[in-house]
């Protein structure tokens, strides 16, 4: 059996708007932000990130998913929102 869970973290409204940098993106692949970003500013982003987990149960909104070596997905994220996603269930594409 092959289990599966996902990370949640708290970002500032800082962090946030440096990883996911167009306006109402709501999706982004790690490849993306270490290639746009200078090893100065990733330090930034993602400082004290790890250290804020959420729990699942205390979440009333996610704002955001970044992902971690899944850039195959990317051809369901086309520009990078999460409502305009191609294909199901968003979609009947």
């Amino acid at each position: 059996m092959v289990t599966c869970g996902f990370q949640r973290a708290a970002f500032t409204d800082e962090q946030f708007a440096t990883v996911f940098s167009a306006k109402g993106q709501d999706i982004e692949f790690i490849e993306d932000v270490i290639e746009r970003l200078t090893p100065e500013q990733l330090d930034q982003a993602f400082s004290g990130v790890w250290a804020r987990p959420v729990k699942k149960s205390e979440i009333s909104g996610i704002h955001g998913t970044l992902f971690y070596e899944l850039e195959q997905k990317k051809r369901f994220y086309p520009s990078k929102r999460e409502s305009d996603v191609a294909g199901p269930p968003h979609s009947p594409a």
